[in-house]
């Protein structure tokens, strides 16, 4: 017989406006905002290879955990989406929802310890349009990316020109959004259809393990994802590379990067053992050593995202303006 199941008729959504908000516009970075300082030896290298490999037209992937958002680089992925120095950008479920909301309200983030005693959190009435876009992506057989921003981009949100989503949509650089369900806000509320977006973030794999078999001679960052970007990661480039083989093709030489908080040390290039704590850091051992063991190459960047993303942007634009 059928486990008992919970009811989700019986909640009680409020509005977007009686929300508190963590976070606003004015925590976005914009090509010309001031800068604190800071120096890798790292930037300058995969700067030049960016170039180099959108030059080529290989792939260019940014993947992104929730916070690259949070700390405001939006615009600086949607410019270098418009110069074609970004091909693609992968999200989570959370980094969607972030730019849903900042695009439609200009404001995102609620306190979790305020809103989870009260059993408020994540439960507002707007937020859950994601989901309506999700069934609308299903109809239309395009992936969730695509079709929250063109419900974004449709809809004339007041803020969409600074919406990754909507950038994607209006520029056919695709930005693929891979969930777990169960992990995002959206999935609580009753308008929830589970086989929309499961079948939505399903095309957007898709989508995103096309985009990696154009990955030799191309790049691959993964910016704050410890447990999302190096496993969609490593399953499309596992199917990638077995069509590639196929073909007669390879996909060897290319290059990867980390961008994260955690303190690795100098050693990153080859795994650490088992016993040691970094051995369990997916980013460490699938992004930076495994699968660039046989040809490609690896760095990490040490830092928040708010100050290593926009040095890297930089270091980009210094290579591609006179």
């Amino acid at each position: 017989m059928p486990f008992e199941k919970f009811d989700r008729s019986r909640l009680h959504l409020r509005p977007l406006g009686e929300r508190a908000h963590d976070l606003d516009r004015s925590c976005l970075i914009f090509p010309d905002s001031p800068r604190q300082p800071f120096q890798h030896p790292a930037l300058p290298e995969l700067a030049a290879r960016i170039r180099e490999a959108a030059a080529a037209g290989r792939t260019v992937m940014f993947c992104c955990g929730a916070h690259v958002l949070r700390k405001g680089n939006g615009p600086l992925l949607i410019d270098l989406m418009q110069r074609g120095l970004i091909s693609h950008v992968a999200l989570n479920g959370a980094g969607a929802i972030h730019d849903f909301e900042l695009a439609m309200i200009g404001h995102t983030c609620e306190s979790v310890a305020r809103y989870v005693r009260s059993g408020e959190f994540g439960l507002w009435e707007e937020s859950g349009r994601l989901n309506e876009a999700a069934v609308a992506g299903h109809r239309d057989g395009i992936g969730l990316g695509e079709a929250i921003g063109r419900m974004i981009q449709d809809e004339s949100f007041p803020y969409r020109d600074t919406s990754v989503l909507a950038a994607g949509a209006r520029l056919g650089v695709p930005v693929t959004i891979h969930v777990a369900i169960g992990q995002d806000i959206v999935h609580e509320h009753p308008n929830f259809d589970p086989a929309a977006t499961g079948a939505t973030s399903y095309t957007d794999f898709l989508v995103y393990t096309q985009s990696i078999t154009r990955l030799e001679g191309g790049l691959f960052l993964n910016l704050g994802s410890a447990v999302m970007g190096p496993e969609v990661y490593l399953k499309a480039l596992s199917m990638a590379r077995n069509v590639a083989r196929q073909d007669g093709r390879s996909i060897r030489h290319f290059t990867t990067a980390v961008f994260d908080l955690h303190e690795l040390g100098d050693q990153f290039h080859a795994e650490a053992e088992k016993h040691d704590p970094h051995y369990y850091f997916r980013p460490y051992k699938t992004v930076l050593v495994r699968t660039v063991a046989d040809g490609g190459t690896s760095y990490y960047v040490r830092g928040d995202h708010g100050v290593t993303v926009p040095a890297l942007y930089d270091q980009i634009l210094a290579r591609t303006e006179p």
